[in-house]
């Protein structure tokens, strides 16, 4: 306890790390206050918002914003799929590699095709938004002019919030959009705890105590899962350079069990609603078809979840292929004269590296759906469906990750002015860190 409140000290004792803590938290807040700020013309107590599926992941991903039809109701979510869109466009399409090789003027540029793209995106999802989620009954004004009014509404509230994301990257402790995501989703936190400790009552104390027990030992299982890596050895030549010796040293390129991240379990989410949806157009004319979309409407039967781990492993597989470049990296290591000892330098290191990272994507994969799959277990436990959430899926993932890269962040400041890390053995790991190759 003591160190703890050491480390508090220490913290605060560096001037620029407080002031970036109390940016974030100011930010924060800010995010937080507008998230209750209904929209103009809606009356949130009429509001019938369905939890379930692709709508409740997107409300607890916003906390509660997208059910309360907020300014921030659709939040930094088109900015996120806009970034994915440019992100897919940089791989496929030669002009935006081009434009990603050019360094901080081709960054610019992306940005602001990224932003423009978000407000194009912030203005279809809004109509959809408007149209399907909020009723004619929770309206006090008429339909057109609420459209018309709340459409600015949420483009200015969705800039704004990639706005903050982007002061808190700057201002404050980093990873902005991906704080504001995670502030979201612990925001609900607190309230998911009080009503299972409700639901429990007092003569079940000892279950929800295990509960909480299971909880903890499912998020050091996510930290586990997000921070293993594979390090393979590189051996770099030695190079004379006047009278100096160069070069000589081993080091490690970490190849990630999950260098996905929660991408799989995003896609996967998306898709999911299609079973029942197409099955739904034929509910009337046939039994077989009714049943299959009452299974898929149910996140909780073993058929939807079967299909939701299937498209995580192979969507994991996807992101995997178009993120990591095993070509790109054998080539940057022979132009830097590293090679992997019992390699040749070029096509047969791309292969091996290719070669370990279908061995270690595979198990990854099969534990990202386990993940996600967790919360419906957890359901049919007899757990609140709140409480259940938190035990896997992308919510878990987000927060353990941004966890570790805020911790990161602050550990290296710590380090930086030599004051003793976070941790007694070892250094706080992000998502992000690398081992120079």
């Amino acid at each position: 306890m003591k160190r703890f409140i050491d480390t508090i000290k220490n913290i605060f004792s560096i001037e620029e790390l407080r002031t970036r803590i109390l940016n974030t938290l100011l930010f924060i807040t800010i995010f937080r206050l507008g998230s209750h700020i209904v929209l103009p013309g809606v009356e949130p107590d009429r509001m019938n918002f369905a939890s379930q599926g692709l709508l409740g992941l997107l409300d607890t991903f916003l906390g509660g914003a997208f059910s309360k039809a907020s300014i921030f109701a659709l939040g930094i979510m088109p900015y996120i799929s806009a970034s994915i869109a440019i992100q897919l466009l940089t791989m496929a399409l030669p002009y935006f590699q081009k434009m990603q090789k050019e360094g901080e003027s081709g960054r610019k540029k992306l940005n602001q095709i990224t932003r423009v793209l978000t407000i194009v995106v912030t203005l279809a999802q809004g109509l959809t938004y408007l149209k399907t989620t909020v009723p004619d009954e929770a309206l006090l004004v008429s339909r057109g002019m609420f459209t018309v009014s709340s459409i600015f509404i949420l483009i200015a509230g969705t800039m704004f919030c990639v706005w903050l994301g982007e002061r808190i990257t700057d201002k404050g402790v980093g990873n902005g959009i991906s704080m504001l995501i995670m502030i979201g989703i612990v925001s609900r936190f607190p309230g998911a705890i009080i009503q299972e400790f409700s639901s429990r009552g007092s003569g079940q104390i000892l279950i929800f105590v295990l509960e909480i027990v299971a909880l903890y030992f499912v998020i050091m299982g996510a930290v586990m899962l997000t921070q293993a890596v594979r390090r393979v050895p590189i051996q770099y030549a030695k190079q004379v350079v006047g009278n100096r010796v160069m070069g000589g040293q081993r080091q490690y390129l970490p190849l990630k069990v999950n260098a996905a991240g929660v991408m799989p379990i995003i896609f996967a989410q998306a898709l999911m609603f299609i079973p029942s949806l197409v099955a739904n157009l034929f509910a009337e004319r046939s039994d077989f078809a009714s049943n299959v979309a009452t299974i898929f409407a149910n996140y909780t039967t073993w058929q939807y979840n079967l299909l939701f781990a299937s498209l995580i492993i192979i969507f994991t597989f996807f992101y995997t292929a178009i993120s990591v470049n095993p070509q790109q990296i054998a080539d940057d290591m022979k132009r830097g004269g590293g090679f992997i000892p019992g390699v040749k330098p070029g096509q047969q290191t791309s292969d091996y590296i290719s070669s370990i990272l279908d061995r270690i994507t595979f198990p990854g994969a099969i534990m990202l759906a386990i993940v996600a799959i967790l919360p419906a277990v957890a359901s049919l436990l007899g757990m609140t469906t709140e409480f259940a959430q938190f035990f896997g899926g992308t919510s878990l993932l987000i927060m353990v990750g941004v966890v570790l890269d805020t911790l990161q962040q602050i550990e290296s400041y710590l380090l930086m002015r030599r004051y003793e890390g976070l941790m007694k053995s070892g250094r706080v790991k992000g998502r992000t860190e690398s081992v120079a190759v």
